[in-house]
């Protein structure tokens, strides 16, 4: 097959095209800019699309011996990564950016692109597994190292990109593995630090970088008898369930830690009360993307509502909108999860399957 090789310029992404070349593939290499500023530097294990990134993965082409491009996708990161990522803070919603970069560039930009240049499928280093019934249907697994799974930030590509996506990673037992194997084949990113939080604010600091895009928005913390108890520059600074930074300026009267329970963007306040009012039990979620029948009827699962938490038991079905399409979907949790936001992804599994993704739209208790 022809393969395209997304090369990030970390250790995961060459180690993966190194085996697509292994397997027998003509593999092309491919390192995405999705930074407007070209000079951006890496901080540690902070940011991506560096120089520093780009060097390494032509260093990496260069060492497998496959030719090697950079595409330009920053006007497309801007517009669908990006902008989405402000507009889901400023509507009191927590978005996964991670999520929405699998869905918009990596497997709809990226792999359109491959395919209209003649390209069978694009090959990733993602922690995941596909496997393919005997008609050759797909479906999307957890891959063999749980601790770095990455098929909850996968699920929302749907079955028809999957099919022609490859995860050479996913059978691999640890990421000490994938360094030892890097190290073995030479290449020069064997040690390299793995990248986190969010890859467009290399600082870290997220609360900053929307405040620069939005500007100072000063409002109420209130408690849940809407009394004032403190102030906050902008409500899209804070996501329910955080507990540090509230700065509030009268403690709760038990005296116990009062964490942001609701944003309310129409009139700029957030909430914030104890813990126990975090528990939720009940999850409505839209824009469902379905690797298997929806299920019309309630259904027995497993529900995942963070990239690395755990997953608790609930009892899922399909929502039909007026047209007779699956739009969402209701769970019913038969364990609480707690500090459930609006706009975070959840992921339904049956044993170690993704069954079908939805954004998060309302979780009650």
């Amino acid at each position: 097959m022809r393969v395209l090789a997304a090369l990030s310029g970390g250790v995961d992404s060459a180690v993966a095209a190194a085996r697509a070349v292994e397997a027998g593939h003509d593999v092309v290499g491919v390192h995405m800019a999705l930074s407007r500023s070209r000079a951006q530097e890496r901080q540690g294990s902070r940011g991506c699309c560096s120089i520093e990134d780009a060097g390494d993965a032509s260093r990496a082409a260069d060492v497998l011996g496959i030719p090697y491009y950079v595409w330009d996708l920053s006007e497309q990161f801007e517009q669908t990564v990006v902008a989405d990522f402000v507009a889901e803070y400023s509507a009191g919603r927590t978005p996964n950016p991670c999520v929405r970069c699998n869905e918009h560039i990596k497997f709809a930009t990226l792999l359109d692109k491959a395919v209209a240049l003649g390209f069978d499928a694009v090959a990733t280093g993602h922690y995941a597994r596909i496997e393919r019934t005997s008609e050759g249907v797909p479906s999307l697994h957890r891959s063999r190292d749980n601790a770095k799974d990455q098929s909850y930030v996968l699920a929302v590509m749907g079955p028809a990109r999957l099919a022609r996506a490859m995860f050479p990673l996913g059978d691999v037992v640890s990421k000490d593995e994938v360094r030892a194997e890097a190290a073995h084949r030479g290449l020069g990113v064997s040690e390299k630090p793995d990248s986190y939080d969010i890859c467009f604010v290399a600082d870290g600091d997220t609360a900053g970088f929307l405040r620069d895009r939005l500007g100072s928005a000063p409002g109420d913390v209130v408690d849940t008898d809407g009394e004032v108890v403190g102030r906050h520059d902008g409500a899209f600074a804070y996501t329910v369930g955080q507990r540090k930074g509230l700065r509030l300026g009268r403690p709760a009267p038990d005296g116990r830690p009062r964490y942001v329970l609701d944003i309310q963007p129409v009139t700029n306040t957030v909430v914030v009360g104890p813990v126990g009012l975090l528990d939720v039990h009940d999850v409505t979620a839209e824009d469902a993307v379905w690797f298997a029948d929806a299920p019309s009827e309630w259904a027995q699962c497993d529900v995942q509502v963070r990239a690395h938490g755990s997953t608790v038991p609930a009892q899922a079905r399909a929502v039909v909108t007026s047209d007779g399409g699956a739009g969402g979907v209701e769970m019913r949790l038969d364990e609480p999860l707690r500090g459930v936001a609006a706009g975070q992804s959840a992921v339904l599994y049956v044993g170690d399957r993704v069954l079908g993704q939805a954004t998060i739209e309302r979780a009650t208790s």
